[in-house]
Formats: structure tokens, sequence, C-alpha cells
């Protein structure tokens, strides 16, 4: 009986670091998504976009080192929901602010293509930690991997013009990133 109550304590440890990793990564998601459509309709300039994707790439970055254990402790998961808040209403103010952009252009079509393929990976990576295909330790990796790009997303629009040169440098972090999330989703290692 002891040793049921102790298997099924550790379990319910691990399920639940694994909700709260998921409820990070959900947020990331809905950030993206946010970003995206702020750019989709103008209410967002590129360089807007830009800085808030250099925050989101500092928030992955601490989740990844967070993470790097397995687990997030209470006060962890406290510092990401402050920074995730903050990240939000940041979106919120640029939003609406009076500066706007045309979704049109060359530059922001690229920007919108750049953040919704993170969103897209994003997704991946909350979808392989609730299906248990990805450890909280492969998830910190992958998040860690979210910020490079997110990083190099935020220093090519940092002028307000993405050019074609610095998208093919994005899309090529984009790739690697891809790749690096397929494997750790299919690499038999599970929870």
């Amino acid at each position: 009986m002891k040793r049921l109550i102790i298997v099924s304590a550790v379990g319910a440890l691990f399920s639940g670091a694994a909700l709260a990793q998921q409820g990070t990564v959900q947020r990331d998601v809905n950030q993206q998504n946010r970003i995206e459509q702020g750019l989709q309709s103008g209410q967002l300039n590129t360089k807007e976009a830009s800085k808030l994707e250099g925050e989101e790439a500092r928030i992955q970055r601490q989740q990844s080192r967070d993470l790097k254990d397995g687990s997030l402790s209470p006060a962890e998961k406290q510092r990401l929901a402050r920074e995730q808040n903050q990240a939000s209403r940041d979106i919120n103010r640029l939003e609406n602010n009076k500066a706007t952009g045309n979704p049109a252009s060359a530059s922001s079509q690229r920007m919108q293509a750049d953040v919704q393929r993170n969103a897209n990976q994003q997704a991946r990576i909350e979808q392989g930690l609730k299906s248990g295909s990805m450890t909280n330790r492969e998830a910190a990796r992958a998040e860690k991997g979210q910020a490079r790009v997110e990083h190099a997303e935020a220093k090519a629009g940092r002028n307000g013009h993405v050019g074609k040169g610095e998208q093919r440098h994005v899309q090529a972090a984009e790739n690697r990133q891809s790749q690096r999330v397929y494997r750790e989703k299919h690499n038999d290692v599970q929870k």
C-alpha cells in the first residue's frame, strides 16, 4: 500500500510539472498568435513585432533555464507567469498605440510568416508534452532553440524592415529548430 502511495505521489509530481510546462508553452503559442494577428491587421508594424519577439525570446531562454532540471519550482512558475503577463500587456499596448503597419508590405509578410512558424513550433512542443513524446528536459532544449529563432527574428526586424537575406537567415534557423523538435519528439524517450 505504501509503495502504491509513493508511486502515485511521484506520478502526480511529474504530471504536475508537465502540466505547468504545458501551460507556459500554451501561453507562448497564444502570444505568438496575437503578434501575428497584430501584424495581419496592421495594429503592429514590423519594428513593434520585432521588439515583442525579443521579449518572447527572453521568456523562452528563462523557461529553458528553469526546466533544465526537469521541473518548475513554484517560484519559477510565478516568475514565468509575471514575465508572460508583462509580455501580454506589451502586446496589448503596442497593438493599441497610434503606430500602424502595412500588412501587405513584403517586410510585414516576411515577419508574419516567421511568427506563424513560431506559433506552429510552440504548438508542436506543447503537443509533444501532452502526448508524452517529449520530456520536460527535451522541452527545455526545444524552448532554448525557439529562443534562438525568436532572437534572430527580433534582430532582423529591429530597424523596422525584414529583408530577403534576413528572412533566409531566420528560415535557416527555423529549419534547424524544426528538425530538433522532430528529433526530440521521436527519440523514443518518454515521460
